[in-house]
């Protein structure tokens, strides 16, 4: 199955899981349909904003980061986030993501249901 960058379907998040701004979230598919995915798009977080500090449990979140800086609180230890690192949160660890620099952090964002 093709999907055409055309189709994504595309959600302005306020404040997402009580970070900061707004997050545009690019879905390259409908989730709902897939038996263990809860995720898998391409997130924009302009310079600012922020994914609040959240757990994930029975679950893997991958970030995988395209363009920008940012910095991730992995678990408790905040870490300097740049184009081709990748973090993993699963297993009940927690995690936040907040854009520092003055583009957009751009990631695809990947969970993986247990």
């Amino acid at each position: 199955m093709l999907i055409h960058q055309d189709q994504w379907k595309i959600e302005y998040r306020e404040k997402p899981r009580d970070g900061e701004g707004t997050v545009t979230f690019s879905h390259f598919v409908d989730e709902t349909k897939e038996q263990h995915l809860k995720l898998l798009a391409e997130l924009s977080l302009p310079p600012g904003a922020a994914i609040g500090y959240h757990q994930h449990d029975k679950e893997t979140e991958y970030f995988i980061f395209l363009e920008g800086n940012g910095v991730v609180n992995d678990n408790g230890v905040e870490v300097p986030v740049k184009k081709g690192d990748v973090i993993v949160t699963g297993n009940g660890a927690y995690h936040s993501v907040k854009n520092t620099g003055t583009v957009p952090l751009v990631l695809h964002a990947v969970i993986i249901l247990h």
